[in-house]
């Protein structure tokens, strides 16, 4: 089973924590609720760079034909035009000359390419209409097309690349005036021909809104970059750029596209039902992409969402991740009377972190359920949890050159790790020492100085070199007597044997219990099971560095393997929520 888990850019949460305090999605006017999800923009996190040509392509049997228009403040859709219900394929592209070869969505350019162009100089016929009835009659009489412009309709024709093309075309059309579009203009096409459909351009800040359908068909549903989508799409160019577009869905069909790329398809029910809840309430305070027109991106920047699924049959939805959407459909967890920020990722190994160890999030005042839990549950799931154990190993002079590598301690080599464990076991701080006398201190959360991604761990939680910290005295300590006292070594330790006689001890060393039987000391073994709870600090040094951990993810929320677990042990979604995120509930999301 391949599984594809979110995980988040640390610095854009810790910046969502500090700004998302109210419920980002739209409550329409009919009381649905709308998520607007970004699939393809200029920005990070996006799934697909902002596009010169976007196709569009109705799902056999899921509705036909096409309506255009844009959506008011409500989210009600105010229809502008429509294709007729035989039209399968429409192709978006800017008003600018734009070139193409075949329908593929790949082939669309500004500049000659040697395909099919569209250009954007027209002839435009007298006078105004007042609907697109009476504009389109018009319109196929000219050969022509509709055109929506600063709030009126119009009638135009032809499209050239050059004025002087125009202008050879116009003795044709008396009376006819060459015109273009701002640079924020769109164009609909049909896919694979230069035959415009309809146009729009209402200036900057305008979105040109296509609904799938003209059946009104009761499951409409759309392939776009070769994923099916329930919903509708917007278009908008920022700045006069490329295409942005947005896929406007229900909250629940937008939580049905998470819920099984998020966590595996065919996972329990209530391991998906948890699942549900975390991303619903994900959603509804998420604004972080606002600026450009959308609530959420389609990437795990945000939540992998990817609708209704592709033509692979074991790829998308099933019957299970569906039923834990529609039998959890408006539930959001609470904290007192305020949504809950509800982060997770794959593997917490043992322990989740406090939010403030991670992020530097207040957790004592305003996001106090955002706190670190000793898990018990997660191991449950280690024989499907490809991390539930790992080992990365470098000698010295492979981390020096990684570290060179990434900007640190260049000139230079590494001489000692100082590792400061958190309460619940990890690792919250990594100092390296240099050779020459300088140190870099690395956090879970600092971009390219960040620990895991400086030094290529799936997690903060794991001992280097099995050193680690004594639960409850907090010192270092590599070897336990008696199964709980720590040592920090084996210097200054020494044995007396029957006779009396007192000597040093080295390595190897042995213990002998009461029945005889010798057994060599060993370092205490990497803490996979919460060995380094209670906090303290190690210091590493050697010519080999092996990092011994467990785990996948940022580490804060609720862990997706240890929801699968808990669900085969037989909890509730709302008890596994309720684990993960202390002090929250689950319950209705409150309308405004």
């Amino acid at each position: 089973m391949k599984i594809k888990f979110r995980r988040l850019a640390a610095i854009c949460l810790a910046a969502a924590l500090c700004t998302s305090t109210a419920q980002a999605v739209v409550t329409g006017g009919a009381g649905q609720t709308m998520v607007r999800v970004g699939l393809a923009a200029s920005t990070s996190g996006a799934a697909h760079e902002a596009l010169v040509g976007a196709n569009l392509w109705n799902v056999e049997q899921h509705g036909a034909g096409y309506r255009f228009g844009y959506f008011d403040s409500n989210y009600n859709f105010i229809e502008l035009g429509r294709t007729g219900p035989d039209m399968v394929q429409v192709s978006v592209i800017k008003t600018q000359n734009t070139w193409f070869r075949g329908s593929d969505r790949t082939s669309y350019s500004n500049t000659d390419n040697g395909g099919t162009v569209v250009g954007c100089y027209h002839l435009q016929l007298p006078g105004n209409y007042l609907n697109y009835e009476q504009a389109a009659a018009d319109a196929a009489a000219a050969g022509g097309f509709v055109a929506y412009i600063n709030g009126t309709y119009q009638v135009r024709a032809g499209s050239y690349v050059n004025r002087a093309e125009a202008e050879q075309a116009q003795a044709a059309i008396p009376n006819s005036e060459i015109v273009g579009t701002s640079s924020y203009g769109i164009n609909v096409i049909q896919s694979g021909t230069a035959n415009i459909l309809f146009q729009y351009d209402m200036g900057e800040g305008t979105r040109l809104a296509i609904m799938p359908d003209v059946t009104r068909a009761a499951d409409a549903c759309t392939w776009f970059w070769g994923v099916k989508y329930r919903g509708a799409f917007t278009y908008q160019r920022f700045n006069g750029g490329n295409l942005t577009v947005v896929n406007v869905v229900d909250l629940e069909d937008y939580v049905k596209g998470v819920a099984p790329y998020e966590m595996g398809r065919s996972w329990p029910l209530e391991a998906l039902k948890t699942q549900a809840v975390c991303a619903r309430t994900y959603v509804m305070r998420q604004s972080r992409h606002n600026s450009l027109g959308f609530d959420v991106c389609s990437s795990d920047h945000c939540q992998v969402y990817n609708g209704t699924g592709s033509s692979s049959s074991d790829w998308g939805p099933t019957a299970v991740s569906d039923r834990a959407v529609d039998e959890t459909a408006g539930q959001v967890l609470w904290y007192q009377d305020r949504l809950a920020e509800t982060f997770y990722s794959s593997s917490n190994g043992g322990a989740s972190e406090d939010a403030k160890n991670v992020w530097g999030t207040d957790t004592t005042n305003q996001y106090p359920y955002l706190c670190g839990v000793i898990d018990p549950y997660e191991k449950g799931a280690d024989s499907i949890n490809s991390r539930s154990s790992w080992n990365v190993t470098y000698t010295a002079g492979e981390l020096t050159r990684r570290l060179n590598d990434k900007g640190f301690g260049v000139g230079t080599s590494v001489d000692s790790l100082v590792l400061t464990y958190s309460k619940l076991g990890n690792v919250i701080k990594l100092e390296v020492y240099w050779a020459n006398g300088q140190k870099n201190t690395f956090k879970p959360s600092d971009g390219r100085s960040s620990i895991r991604s400086a030094f290529g761990l799936n997690s903060i939680r794991f001992t280097v070199n099995g050193r680690s910290v004594h639960p409850t005295e907090g010192k270092p300590g590599g070897y336990l007597v008696n199964g709980s006292q720590p040592l920090d070594g084996l210097d200054g330790l020494y044995a007396i044997n029957g006779s009396g006689t007192t000597g040093k001890v080295s390595n190897p060393a042995y213990t002998i219990d009461g029945s005889g039987q010798t057994t060599e000391l060993k370092p205490q073994s990497p803490g996979l099971s919460g060995s380094n709870e209670g906090g303290g600090t190690v210091k590493v040094s050697g010519t080999t560095y092996s990092f011994d951990g467990s785990g996948w993810g940022h580490q804060v929320g609720m862990s997706q393997f240890g929801a699968y677990a808990m669900a085969k042990q037989g909890f509730r979604y709302n008890q596994i929520c309720e684990f993960y995120f202390p002090g929250t509930h689950v319950g209705p999301i409150k309308r405004k």
